[in-house]
């Protein structure tokens, strides 16, 4: 069984969407593109790179996967492209798109199901960049076994969320986090099973 890991840079109100750049996705009107690239430091370096040291394969949506193909073949392997190029790219997709970057495979059929089918099979482990609408439905089928959350210091008040409006209530546990030195919190967490409720009313 193949373990599947969602790494998501967030604003503290949990908006995802284009967090590297302007050009990234500007569904909505949304006019914050970029907003994560000044908080960058050594040691987010250094816990991305110990992410990518290990064999993994990524799964993509369309949408990432256009921005990804589009800088890391060109990237220098000082910039970490090395492990994403050499690693095998699944990418969900209503369409039929041309995968030019190499190691690239469509998921055919229903997205939820083909990840599903990933994860039974033998191989590393799967990581989920960005993809924020895939991350939905990800999340609806219960498909997620780790979640590696990037939370950046700063509010958007719009934009694509990770656990948007319907998200499955659940809880998690945390198992590993860091703090950057520009006070991004880096949190591993872990499913935990359903919400327990309690009380502080008194008897």
């Amino acid at each position: 069984m193949r373990k599947l890991i969602l790494s998501a840079f967030l604003s503290l109100d949990g908006v995802m969407q284009a967090p590297g750049g302007p050009g990234e996705d500007g569904d909505g009107g949304f006019g914050h593109g970029g907003w994560s690239v000044n908080y960058w430091d050594e040691k987010m370096n250094e816990v991305m790179a110990a992410a990518t040291s290990v064999p993994f394969d990524l799964v993509l949506g369309r949408r990432t996967y256009d921005i990804f193909a589009a800088h890391w073949p060109h990237a220098p392997e000082e910039q970490g492209s090395k492990p994403l190029n050499d690693a095998t790219k699944y990418v969900a997709s209503r369409s039929r798109p041309t995968l030019e970057w190499r190691n690239s495979v469509l998921i055919e059929g229903d997205a939820a199901d083909g990840v599903a089918a990933l994860k039974k099979e033998d191989g590393p482990e799967l990581q989920v960049h960005g993809s924020a609408n895939l991350i939905q439905t990800l999340l609806r089928h219960n498909l997620i076994d780790e979640y590696r959350l990037w939370v950046f210091p700063l509010v958007l008040g719009s934009g694509k969320r990770l656990f948007a409006e319907g998200a499955v209530p659940a809880g998690l546990k945390l198992v590993d986090s860091t703090v950057s030195g520009t006070g991004v919190v880096i949190g591993t967490y872990e499913p935990a099973g359903g919400i327990v409720t309690g009380s502080f009313e008194l008897d």
